[in-house]
């Protein structure tokens, strides 16, 4: 039997993990000694990462493998095949990140169900996969930690071209917190993490662009991010300023000002 990772160096898989905040997670989680497995659709940018994380540290363990998360069956294989690389290095698959994910969106009832419809398609039902696909391996090895990247939208119920992403967002966090309920006490744990604002590819930053308020550097939110995965945390509002307590704002705020903010 593969003996479980180092704590200090836990195996961690990634979805999304060609750009944005997957690709940083994957930096930041390498600087701190920890072996990874990330797949995405773009395989060239996974090979100039891992080639990026090797230059700068010198045989890291980095596994690469493409996936489609819309390609359900792709899921399972892909993540059965990164515990079997891991395993052929003597670990365990410790921790996924279930980051994979697009921003696309209409106001309901206008005429772009398609648009709606792929972003519930590719942020619940292949999140949804992604977790089934974790969970198998995390209750035939009986642990293991399972990371689900939500959104501070999630907290309440969004207007216009935010509704469905919201809805996905909540609905991904429910799985996390169904599953510490049901495993309560057991060595399997999980993160939601509730990210803010923070520049990549679904909040682009340069000219021509408007971005949102407090949005805040690709490396700064992920650094919050890193630390509360590393902490397992139960959940997090990243940064934690000002989105802790933004969070709880935007949450119970009267409609009137709730409107006003958003």
């Amino acid at each position: 039997m593969t003996a479980p990772s180092s704590s200090s160096t836990k195996t961690t898989l990634i979805t999304g993990a060609s750009s944005g905040l997957g690709a940083e997670m994957a930096r930041q989680l390498a600087d701190r000694g920890h072996p990874l497995a990330l797949c995405a659709r773009r395989t060239e940018r996974l090979d100039e990462l891992r080639a990026e994380i090797q230059a700068a540290r010198p045989g890291h363990p980095v596994h690469v493998r493409a996936l489609d998360v819309n390609d359900h069956d792709a899921v399972f294989e892909t993540v059965r095949a990164f515990r079997d690389d891991f395993a052929t290095e003597g670990r365990t698959l410790d921790r996924v990140v279930v980051n994979a994910g697009i921003g696309k969106g209409a106001p309901l009832g206008t005429g772009r169900f398609d648009a709606n419809r792929e972003t519930a398609m590719t942020n619940f039902v292949a999140a949804l996969a992604q977790v089934e696909a974790a969970m198998e391996i995390f209750r035939a090895q009986g642990s293991g930690h399972l990371v689900v990247v939500s959104s501070v939208s999630a907290v309440r119920g969004m207007p216009k071209a935010m509704t469905t992403y919201a809805a996905t967002k909540a609905a991904v966090a429910h799985l996390a917190e169904g599953l510490r309920a049901e495993l309560h006490g057991s060595a399997i744990k999980f993160s939601v993490i509730y990210p803010g604002y923070i520049a990549s590819e679904m909040n682009p930053t340069g000219p021509g662009t408007t971005p949102p308020p407090l949005l805040v550097s690709t490396e700064r939110g992920v650094r919050a991010m890193v630390a509360a995965i590393e902490a397992e945390r139960a959940t997090a509002h990243v940064p934690g300023l000002p989105w802790e307590v933004l969070a709880r704002v935007i949450k119970h705020a009267p409609m009137p000002l709730f409107r006003k903010l958003v």
